[in-house]
Protein backbone atom coordinates (compact mmCIF):
# COMPACT_ATOMS: atom_id res chain seq x y z
CA UNK A 1 0.00 0.00 0.00
CA UNK A 2 2.61 2.47 -1.10
CA UNK A 3 3.34 4.51 -4.19
CA UNK A 4 6.80 3.00 -4.18
CA UNK A 5 6.26 -0.64 -5.16
CA UNK A 6 8.66 -3.27 -6.38
CA UNK A 7 7.96 -5.48 -9.40
CA UNK A 8 8.21 -8.54 -7.20
CA UNK A 9 9.63 -9.52 -3.82
CA UNK A 10 13.28 -8.45 -3.57
CA UNK A 11 15.53 -9.31 -0.66
CA UNK A 12 16.84 -6.01 0.65
CA UNK A 13 19.07 -7.19 3.51
CA UNK A 14 19.49 -10.06 5.87
CA UNK A 15 20.96 -10.61 9.31
CA UNK A 16 22.15 -13.74 11.07
CA UNK A 17 18.52 -14.71 11.80
CA UNK A 18 16.28 -12.92 9.34
CA UNK A 19 15.47 -11.32 6.00
CA UNK A 20 13.43 -8.33 4.88
CA UNK A 21 11.79 -8.21 1.45
CA UNK A 22 10.79 -5.16 -0.55
CA UNK A 23 7.27 -6.04 -1.68
CA UNK A 24 3.62 -5.55 -0.96
CA UNK A 25 2.18 -8.28 1.21
CA UNK A 26 -0.10 -9.26 -1.66
CA UNK A 27 2.75 -9.81 -4.11
CA UNK A 28 4.81 -11.67 -1.55
CA UNK A 29 1.97 -14.06 -0.76
CA UNK A 30 1.48 -14.76 -4.49
CA UNK A 31 5.17 -15.34 -5.17
CA UNK A 32 7.18 -18.55 -5.12
CA UNK A 33 9.25 -17.23 -2.24
CA UNK A 34 6.33 -17.70 0.15
CA UNK A 35 6.46 -21.47 -0.33
CA UNK A 36 9.61 -21.76 1.77
CA UNK A 37 7.77 -20.29 4.75
CA UNK A 38 4.50 -22.23 4.62
CA UNK A 39 3.87 -24.14 7.82
CA UNK A 40 6.92 -22.60 9.51
CA UNK A 41 5.71 -19.32 11.03
CA UNK A 42 5.15 -19.63 14.78
CA UNK A 43 3.99 -16.04 15.17
CA UNK A 44 2.62 -13.57 12.65
CA UNK A 45 2.81 -10.25 14.48
CA UNK A 46 1.86 -7.11 12.61
CA UNK A 47 0.26 -3.70 12.70
CA UNK A 48 -1.45 -3.30 9.31
CA UNK A 49 -2.44 0.17 8.12
CA UNK A 50 -5.39 1.37 10.18
CA UNK A 51 -8.81 2.21 8.65
CA UNK A 52 -8.35 5.97 8.91
CA UNK A 53 -10.43 8.69 7.27
CA UNK A 54 -7.37 10.47 5.90
CA UNK A 55 -4.66 8.98 3.73
CA UNK A 56 -1.29 8.55 5.41
CA UNK A 57 2.10 8.30 3.72
CA UNK A 58 2.46 4.68 4.83
CA UNK A 59 -0.79 3.85 2.99
CA UNK A 60 -4.26 2.95 4.19
CA UNK A 61 -7.72 2.16 2.88
CA UNK A 62 -11.06 3.34 4.19
CA UNK A 63 -14.54 1.87 4.58
CA UNK A 64 -15.63 -1.43 3.07
CA UNK A 65 -12.54 -1.68 0.82
CA UNK A 66 -10.44 -1.84 3.99
CA UNK A 67 -12.59 -4.61 5.45
CA UNK A 68 -12.33 -6.70 2.30
CA UNK A 69 -8.61 -5.98 1.92
CA UNK A 70 -7.70 -7.10 5.44
CA UNK A 71 -9.91 -10.19 5.34
CA UNK A 72 -8.36 -11.29 2.04
CA UNK A 73 -5.08 -12.06 3.81
CA UNK A 74 -6.54 -14.43 6.40
CA UNK A 75 -6.48 -17.73 4.43
CA UNK A 76 -2.91 -17.16 3.22
CA UNK A 77 -1.72 -16.15 6.68
CA UNK A 78 -3.21 -19.32 8.14
CA UNK A 79 -1.30 -21.49 5.65
CA UNK A 80 1.95 -19.92 6.82
CA UNK A 81 1.45 -20.88 10.45
CA UNK A 82 3.31 -23.74 12.08
CA UNK A 83 1.33 -26.19 14.24
CA UNK A 84 0.44 -24.24 17.37
CA UNK A 85 1.14 -20.94 15.63
CA UNK A 86 -0.58 -17.61 16.29
CA UNK A 87 -1.56 -14.37 14.58
CA UNK A 88 -1.51 -11.10 16.54
CA UNK A 89 -3.03 -8.05 14.83
CA UNK A 90 -2.86 -4.50 16.12
CA UNK A 91 -5.92 -2.56 15.00
CA UNK A 92 -6.39 1.07 15.87
CA UNK A 93 -9.63 2.90 16.46
CA UNK A 94 -11.46 4.72 13.67
CA UNK A 95 -13.95 7.60 13.67
CA UNK A 96 -16.80 8.43 11.34
CA UNK A 97 -15.80 11.08 8.83
CA UNK A 98 -16.75 14.54 10.10
CA UNK A 99 -18.65 13.15 13.09
CA UNK A 100 -17.67 12.78 16.77
CA UNK A 101 -18.69 9.12 16.85
CA UNK A 102 -16.55 6.03 16.55
CA UNK A 103 -16.58 3.75 13.55
CA UNK A 104 -17.08 0.01 14.02
CA UNK A 105 -15.04 -0.73 10.90
CA UNK A 106 -12.02 -2.10 12.77
CA UNK A 107 -14.23 -4.56 14.66
CA UNK A 108 -16.09 -5.55 11.51
CA UNK A 109 -12.77 -6.08 9.71
CA UNK A 110 -11.50 -8.24 12.57
CA UNK A 111 -14.60 -10.44 12.50
CA UNK A 112 -14.42 -10.79 8.72
CA UNK A 113 -10.72 -11.67 8.99
CA UNK A 114 -11.59 -14.29 11.61
CA UNK A 115 -14.31 -15.81 9.41
CA UNK A 116 -12.25 -15.86 6.23
CA UNK A 117 -9.33 -17.53 7.99
CA UNK A 118 -11.49 -19.93 10.02
CA UNK A 119 -9.67 -18.73 13.11
CA UNK A 120 -10.40 -18.65 16.84
CA UNK A 121 -10.21 -15.40 18.77
CA UNK A 122 -7.92 -16.52 21.59
CA UNK A 123 -7.64 -13.28 23.59
CA UNK A 124 -8.07 -9.53 23.33
CA UNK A 125 -5.38 -7.08 24.48
CA UNK A 126 -5.67 -3.35 25.16
CA UNK A 127 -2.46 -1.38 24.67
CA UNK A 128 -2.31 2.02 26.31
CA UNK A 129 0.13 4.69 25.14
CA UNK A 130 0.17 7.37 27.88
CA UNK A 131 2.26 9.70 25.72
CA UNK A 132 -0.05 9.66 22.71
CA UNK A 133 -1.05 13.10 21.45
CA UNK A 134 -4.70 14.14 21.88
CA UNK A 135 -6.90 12.93 19.04
CA UNK A 136 -9.21 13.29 17.18
CA UNK A 137 -8.08 16.92 17.33
CA UNK A 138 -11.40 18.51 16.30
CA UNK A 139 -13.40 16.80 19.03
CA UNK A 140 -10.70 16.70 21.73
CA UNK A 141 -8.67 19.92 21.29
CA UNK A 142 -11.05 22.28 19.53
CA UNK A 143 -14.60 21.48 20.63
CA UNK A 144 -13.58 19.68 23.86
CA UNK A 145 -16.43 17.18 23.61
CA UNK A 146 -14.36 13.96 23.71
CA UNK A 147 -11.36 12.70 25.68
CA UNK A 148 -8.18 11.70 23.87
CA UNK A 149 -8.00 8.32 22.20
CA UNK A 150 -4.95 6.71 23.83
CA UNK A 151 -5.16 2.99 23.17
CA UNK A 152 -5.25 0.37 20.45
CA UNK A 153 -6.42 -3.22 20.46
CA UNK A 154 -4.32 -6.26 19.72
CA UNK A 155 -6.20 -9.39 18.78
CA UNK A 156 -4.66 -12.82 19.28
CA UNK A 157 -6.06 -15.36 16.82
CA UNK A 158 -5.13 -18.94 15.98
CA UNK A 159 -6.40 -21.93 14.00
CA UNK A 160 -6.69 -23.97 17.22
CA UNK A 161 -7.98 -23.46 20.74
CA UNK A 162 -4.56 -24.09 22.25
CA UNK A 163 -1.75 -22.40 20.29
CA UNK A 164 1.64 -22.41 21.96
CA UNK A 165 1.91 -19.84 24.77
CA UNK A 166 3.73 -19.55 28.08
CA UNK A 167 2.85 -16.69 30.40
CA UNK A 168 5.90 -17.50 32.54
CA UNK A 169 7.91 -15.85 29.77
CA UNK A 170 6.24 -12.48 30.35
CA UNK A 171 6.05 -12.21 34.12
CA UNK A 172 5.98 -8.70 35.55
CA UNK A 173 7.82 -7.49 38.68
CA UNK A 174 6.05 -8.09 41.96
CA UNK A 175 4.54 -5.05 43.68
CA UNK A 176 6.08 -3.82 46.93
CA UNK A 177 3.11 -5.28 48.82
CA UNK A 178 3.61 -8.70 47.24
CA UNK A 179 7.30 -8.63 48.06
CA UNK A 180 6.45 -7.88 51.69
CA UNK A 181 3.92 -10.72 51.69
CA UNK A 182 6.47 -13.21 50.38
CA UNK A 183 8.94 -12.03 52.98
CA UNK A 184 6.53 -12.16 55.93
CA UNK A 185 4.84 -15.42 54.88
CA UNK A 186 1.60 -14.10 56.37
CA UNK A 187 -1.57 -14.06 54.31
CA UNK A 188 -5.23 -13.77 55.22
CA UNK A 189 -6.43 -16.92 53.53
CA UNK A 190 -10.00 -18.16 53.46
CA UNK A 191 -13.37 -17.33 51.87
CA UNK A 192 -14.05 -14.03 50.11
CA UNK A 193 -17.33 -12.12 49.49
CA UNK A 194 -17.07 -13.33 45.89
CA UNK A 195 -17.41 -16.92 47.29
CA UNK A 196 -13.86 -17.77 46.24
CA UNK A 197 -11.81 -19.64 48.80
CA UNK A 198 -8.13 -18.73 48.68
CA UNK A 199 -5.54 -20.94 50.32
CA UNK A 200 -2.26 -19.78 51.79
CA UNK A 201 -0.14 -21.55 49.22
CA UNK A 202 -1.82 -19.66 46.37
CA UNK A 203 -0.11 -16.39 47.31
CA UNK A 204 2.94 -17.41 49.31
CA UNK A 205 4.83 -19.09 46.49
CA UNK A 206 7.48 -16.99 44.76
CA UNK A 207 7.02 -17.61 41.03
CA UNK A 208 9.60 -15.02 40.00
CA UNK A 209 7.02 -12.40 39.11
CA UNK A 210 3.33 -11.64 38.66
CA UNK A 211 1.22 -12.95 35.81
CA UNK A 212 0.82 -10.26 33.16
CA UNK A 213 -2.63 -8.91 32.34
CA UNK A 214 -4.15 -8.29 28.93
CA UNK A 215 -3.96 -4.53 29.54
CA UNK A 216 -0.51 -3.36 28.49
CA UNK A 217 1.03 0.10 28.71
CA UNK A 218 3.99 1.27 26.65
CA UNK A 219 5.12 4.74 25.61
CA UNK A 220 6.67 5.47 22.24
CA UNK A 221 8.48 8.72 23.00
CA UNK A 222 12.15 8.00 22.32
CA UNK A 223 13.75 10.50 19.96
CA UNK A 224 17.36 9.38 20.18
CA UNK A 225 17.31 5.61 19.74
CA UNK A 226 19.60 3.87 17.24
CA UNK A 227 16.88 3.74 14.59
CA UNK A 228 16.08 7.45 14.61
CA UNK A 229 19.74 8.37 14.90
CA UNK A 230 20.48 6.27 11.81
CA UNK A 231 17.63 7.92 9.90
CA UNK A 232 18.90 11.40 10.79
CA UNK A 233 22.47 10.62 9.76
CA UNK A 234 21.34 9.18 6.42
CA UNK A 235 18.70 11.78 5.55
CA UNK A 236 15.81 9.33 5.90
CA UNK A 237 12.41 10.16 7.34
CA UNK A 238 11.45 7.78 10.19
CA UNK A 239 8.26 5.76 9.86
CA UNK A 240 5.44 7.83 11.43
CA UNK A 241 3.65 4.92 13.14
CA UNK A 242 6.27 2.66 14.69
CA UNK A 243 5.34 -0.30 16.87
CA UNK A 244 6.77 -0.08 20.39
CA UNK A 245 9.71 -2.42 20.93
CA UNK A 246 8.39 -3.55 24.32
CA UNK A 247 5.04 -4.41 22.77
CA UNK A 248 6.64 -6.59 20.10
CA UNK A 249 8.91 -8.18 22.70
CA UNK A 250 5.93 -9.10 24.88
CA UNK A 251 4.27 -11.19 22.18
CA UNK A 252 7.49 -12.67 20.81
CA UNK A 253 8.43 -13.91 24.29
CA UNK A 254 4.88 -15.00 25.15
CA UNK A 255 4.04 -16.92 21.96
CA UNK A 256 7.38 -18.25 20.66
CA UNK A 257 10.52 -20.05 21.77
CA UNK A 258 14.13 -19.47 20.76
CA UNK A 259 14.65 -20.64 17.20
CA UNK A 260 11.01 -20.14 16.16
CA UNK A 261 10.18 -17.94 13.16
CA UNK A 262 8.29 -14.63 13.39
CA UNK A 263 6.71 -12.88 10.38
CA UNK A 264 5.62 -9.26 9.93
CA UNK A 265 3.94 -8.71 6.54
CA UNK A 266 3.55 -4.93 7.09
CA UNK A 267 6.94 -4.33 8.65
CA UNK A 268 7.26 -0.54 8.50
CA UNK A 269 10.47 0.24 10.38
CA UNK A 270 10.91 -3.48 11.14
CA UNK A 271 10.53 -3.34 14.90
CA UNK A 272 9.28 -6.94 14.85
CA UNK A 273 12.35 -8.21 13.04
CA UNK A 274 14.75 -6.35 15.29
CA UNK A 275 13.06 -7.64 18.44
CA UNK A 276 12.99 -11.20 17.10
CA UNK A 277 16.70 -10.95 16.29
CA UNK A 278 17.53 -9.74 19.80
CA UNK A 279 15.47 -12.55 21.34
CA UNK A 280 17.16 -15.23 19.21
CA UNK A 281 14.19 -15.94 16.97
CA UNK A 282 14.26 -16.23 13.20
CA UNK A 283 12.29 -13.55 11.36
CA UNK A 284 10.84 -12.57 7.99
CA UNK A 285 9.60 -9.06 7.21
CA UNK A 286 7.83 -7.57 4.20
CA UNK A 287 7.58 -3.85 3.49
CA UNK A 288 6.33 -2.04 0.38
CA UNK A 289 8.11 1.27 0.98
CA UNK A 290 11.78 1.11 0.13
CA UNK A 291 12.67 4.19 2.17
CA UNK A 292 11.25 2.59 5.29
CA UNK A 293 13.38 -0.49 4.64
CA UNK A 294 16.46 1.67 4.25
CA UNK A 295 15.77 3.33 7.56
CA UNK A 296 15.14 0.00 9.28
CA UNK A 297 18.80 -0.93 8.76
CA UNK A 298 19.50 1.33 11.70
CA UNK A 299 17.87 -1.22 14.00
CA UNK A 300 20.68 -3.65 13.14
CA UNK A 301 23.55 -1.17 12.86
CA UNK A 302 25.74 -2.95 15.38
CA UNK A 303 24.95 -6.62 14.89
CA UNK A 304 23.74 -7.45 11.38
CA UNK A 305 25.24 -9.15 8.36
CA UNK A 306 23.51 -7.55 5.41
CA UNK A 307 23.34 -8.39 1.73
CA UNK A 308 21.66 -6.61 -1.15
Amino acid sequence: MSSKKSRGPSKMYNTHRGTIYWSTAEKFLNSRIVDRYKGKIQLLLTSPPFPLNRKKKYGNLCGIPYLKWLASFAPAFRKLLAPGGSIVLELGNAWELGRPVMSTLALEALLEFKREGKLRLVQQFVVHNPARLPSPAQWVNVERIRVKDAFTHLWWLAPSDRPYADNRSVLTPYSAAMKDLLKSKRYNAGPRPSEHHIGKRSFLKDNGGAIASNVLSFSNTSSNDAYQDYCRKNGLKPHPARMQRDLAAFFVKFLTREGDTVLDPFAGSNTTGAVAEALRRKWVSIEANRDYIRGSRGRFANNSRRSQ
